[in-house]
C-alpha cells in the first residue's frame, strides 16, 4: 500500500533515488551468481569470503554513482575509496552477508549508506533472493517494500511499499536478539556479554549481517548485535532504525556508523541492551 511521506531536500531525494534503482541493479546482476556451483569463492585475511560477484557488483555501483555524482566521495569494501570534494560520501557492500551467498541461503544483501559532512542522510538495504528492499532518508521515515521480482536483466518489480516500523516489545525475556557471526564474540573478548543478553532475552538466533537489521527495523526482531562492524556494513543503518521508530549505536551508547560496533533495538529496550554490553 502507497503512503505519503515528508518533503526531503532535492540533494538527498536524488542521491536516495539513485541508490534504490542500482541496488536494484546489482541486485539482479548478483542473482545470476546465487546458488551457482561453479562460483569461484576466496578467503581473506579475517576469514571473511568474496567472490567474483562481489567485485562486480560493488564495480557496476561504483561506476553508477560516480557518472551521476562525480564530485561525491565513494567507499566500498571492495574496491577501497574514491576520493571527492562534494561532502557527501557513499559507503558500499555489494553482498552482505556473503557466507550466507555462497552457501545459498538467500539472507544476503546489497547495502547503500549516505552521508553529507558526517551526517547520516540516507540508505538502502536491497534482499534480492527475497524479494525485499528497506529505505529511508532522514526525516522522511522508513520504507519497506515487499514482492519485487525480477524484472529483465537489470531490475525487479515495483513490489508493495508500505511504512517500516520498529516493533513494540518492552520487556527483555519477550525479545528476539539476533547476531552476525559468533566468531567475533570471541575475538573480541565479548562472550561473556552474548551469554548475558543470549539469558535475559527471549529467544536467540543467528538470522545476521544485514538481514538482522532489517528484522528489527520492520518490527520482526527487538535487538541485533554485532561486535565487529566495518563502516560499510553499517553504512544505511543508522538512518534506517531511527527513520523506523528504533536505535542504531556503538556498544558505548554513541549513534556513529564508523565506531567498530553495532547495536541495533526497537529503542524502548535499548538502554537495558546497553547496560547489558558494558
Amino acid at each position: 500500500m502507497a503512503t505519503s511521506s515528508p518533503v526531503i531536500d532535492q540533494e538527498t531525494r536524488r542521491r536516495l533515488e539513485l541508490a534504490m534503482q542500482v541496488a536494484k541493479t546489482a541486485g539482479r546482476q548478483i542473482l545470476r551468481s546465487f546458488q551457482d556451483e561453479r562460483l569461484a569463492v576466496e578467503q581473506k585475511v579475517d576469514r571473511s569470503v568474496v567472490t567474483e560477484a562481489d567485485r562486480a557488483a560493488e564495480t557496476l555501483l561504483r561506476q553508477t554513482i560516480l557518472h551521476a555524482f562525480a564530485d561525491d566521495t565513494v567507499v566500498g569494501e571492495e574496491h577501497g575509496t574514491s576520493p571527492g570534494s562534494s561532502g557527501w560520501t557513499w559507503y558500499l557492500d555489494p553482498i552482505d552477508g556473503t557466507q550466507a551467498f555462497v552457501r545459498g541461503v538467500p539472507l544476503f544483501g546489497t547495502l547503500i549508506g549516505i552521508e553529507y559532512n558526517g551526517e547520516s542522510r540516507a540508505g538502502v538495504i536491497c534482499l534480492p533472493a527475497l524479494g525485499e528492499m528497506v529505505y529511508a532518508a532522514r526525516g522522511h521515515g522508513c520504507h519497506w517494500v515487499r514482492g519485487m521480482q525480477p524484472e529483465g536483466d537489470s531490475g525487479f518489480s515495483a513490489g508493495e511499499k508500505q511504512l517500516a516500523h520498529v516493533s513494540k516489545v518492552a520487556a527483555l525475556p519477550d525479545a528476539l536478539f539476533l547476531t552476525s557471526w559468533m566468531q567475533s564474540f570471541f575475538e573480541t573478548g565479548t562472550i561473556p556479554k552474548f551469554l548475558r543478553l543470549s539469558e535475559a532475552t527471549g529467544v536467540t538466533r543467528g538470522w545476521g549481517d544485514c538481514y538482522g537489521y532489517t528484522l528489527v527495523a520492520t518490527g520482526r526482531a527487538e535487538i541485533m548485535v554485532d561486535p565487529v562492524l566495518n563502516v560499510w556494513d553499517a553504512g544505511p543503518m543508522l538512518v534506517v532504525l531511527e527513520e523506523a521508530g528504533g536505535c542504531y549505536t556503538t556498544f558505548a551508547g554513541k549513534p556513529d556508523i564508523h565506531g567498530g560496533t553495532g547495536v541495533a533495538t526497537n529503542g524502548i529496550l535499548h538502554k537495558a541492551v546497553l547496560e547489558i554490553l558494558k
